[in-house]
């Protein structure tokens, strides 16, 4: 049986290895285009935009509501994208299992 100090000792245990992959995650990035590569969004693992990119041809005066739905789009399936790696690099500290407020 488990007494209350090796408990402790694993929760913060657990604690450090997940802010050494909250501080990897920052380095890491995933890309989303929408508009066939018209807009970019890059976000890194800690699901924070950190680059939208837009090119020349996607910016028409005259159709503003469009590049503002490419822009919306790309940023959204970034974000996407970056709670999945998260996820992912999470689920290795916990062995797959779903913690509440970990995720």
């Amino acid at each position: 049986m488990f007494d209350l100090r090796q408990i402790q000792k694993m929760q913060k245990e657990l604690q450090e290895r997940m802010e050494k992959v909250r501080e990897e995650l920052k380095q890491k990035t995933v890309e989303a285009s929408s508009g066939g590569g018209m807009v970019t969004a890059i976000a890194n693992g800690n699901q924070e935009i950190v680059a939208v990119k837009i090119k020349k041809e996607a910016i028409d005066e005259d159709d503003v509501e469009m590049l503002e739905d490419l822009v919306v789009a790309a940023v959204n399936l970034a974000l996407e994208k970056s709670k999945e790696l998260n996820e992912q690099e999470l689920s290795k500290l916990t062995g797959g299992l779903k913690i509440p407020g970990l995720f």
